[in-house]
C-alpha cells in the first residue's frame, strides 16, 4: 500500500468547488486517480456528476480547488498552456455529440487531423484502425451518423476519443440509450481501450451494471462531495447507507430526492 500512495497520482483534485447562484454543486469534492485506473463516479441524476466531468475536463471553469494532472494544476495555468493540457484529454459524450455533416471516416479522423495536424491519408488509415478496434467494418467511414444505429454511433464515438491516443478519457453516461446488450459491448469495449493503451479514466453513471463492468474504483458523489470510496468488489459491503440505498434502488433511506441540482 506504501508503493501505491507514495506514487505520483495521474489526477488529484482537491477542494473543487463550483456553484450556480445560490445552488452549490460541488462542495470542496476531494479525488485521487492512480495512472491507468479506472475510476466510476456514481451517483442519482442532479447530484454534479456532469459538472464534475466539465471542471476536470476544462469545458467548465471551477470556483475553487485543484486539479492536478501530474502533479500540475490545470485551474492555474495561462489558458494557453490549459489548452495545450487539454489536448492530452479525451471525451466520451453521452450523447456521442459526432459531426452530421461529416462522414464516420472524417469524424473519427477529426482529432488527428485538426488537434494534431496529421496529413488526411495518415490520419484516415489510423482511423480504420481505431474504428476497427471497436468493432466497425471500413465500409461504415462512408456512411453518415445518421445513418448508422445507436450503437453504431457510440462505437464511433469511441474510436474518435481513442484515436488520438489520450493519457486521461472521461467517459459520461456511456450507456445511456442503450439497450442492455450494446450496454455490455459499449462496456466491454470501454475496459478494452483502457487496459490496451494504459489509459486513466473517469467515467460517471448511474448505471450500476455498467459502474461494475467498468471501474477497478467505484466512487460516490452526494450532496457535493465524494462520500464513499472502495474497490468495485466492496461496493456491496460499504457500510454506508447512502452507496447501500443507492445500488440497491430503495425508496428508504438517508438519500433526499434530487430535483433542483445541476
Amino acid at each position: 500500500m506504501a508503493e501505491h500512495t507514495a506514487a505520483l497520482p495521474k489526477i488529484r483534485i482537491q477542494g473543487l468547488t463550483k456553484s450556480f447562484g445560490s445552488n452549490h454543486v460541488l462542495r470542496g469534492l476531494d479525488l485521487v486517480i492512480a495512472e491507468a485506473e479506472s475510476v466510476v463516479v456514481i451517483g442519482g441524476s442532479g447530484t454534479g456528476k456532469s459538472v464534475l466531468i466539465k471542471t476536470i475536463s476544462g469545458l467548465m471553469d471551477a470556483d475553487g480547488g485543484s486539479v492536478e494532472i501530474d502533479g500540475t494544476d490545470v485551474l492555474s495555468l495561462p489558458a494557453s498552456e490549459r489548452r495545450t493540457m487539454m489536448n492530452r484529454f479525451g471525451l466520451l459524450f453521452q450523447s456521442g455529440a459526432l459531426f452530421d455533416s461529416l462522414s464516420v471516416l472524417d469524424n473519427v479522423a477529426f482529432g488527428l487531423v485538426e488537434a494534431q495536424g496529421m496529413p488526411r491519408r495518415q490520419a484516415n488509415e489510423q482511423a480504420l484502425d481505431y474504428m476497427a478496434q471497436v468493432g466497425l467494418e471500413s465500409d461504415v467511414g462512408a456512411m453518415y451518423p445518421g445513418e448508422i444505429s445507436t450503437g453504431m454511433r457510440k462505437r464511433a464515438s469511441l474510436a474518435r476519443t481513442i484515436a488520438t491516443r489520450p493519457d486521461v478519457v472521461f467517459f459520461d453516461e456511456p450507456t445511456t440509450g442503450l439497450d442492455p446488450i450494446m450496454g455490455d459491448i459499449i462496456d466491454e469495449l470501454i475496459v478494452k481501450c483502457v487496459q490496451e493503451f494504459k489509459i486513466t479514466a473517469l467515467t460517471i453513471t448511474h448505471d450500476m451494471d455498467s459502474a461494475r463492468r467498468i471501474g477497478d474504483r467505484i466512487a460516490m458523489l452526494y450532496d457535493g462531495k465524494i462520500i464513499w470510496q472502495g474497490p468495485t468488489a466492496e461496493i456491496d459491503n460499504s457500510g454506508n447507507p447512502y452507496v447501500h440505498q443507492f445500488i440497491n434502488g430503495l425508496e428508504d433511506g438517508p438519500i433526499e430526492l434530487v430535483t433542483s441540482r445541476a
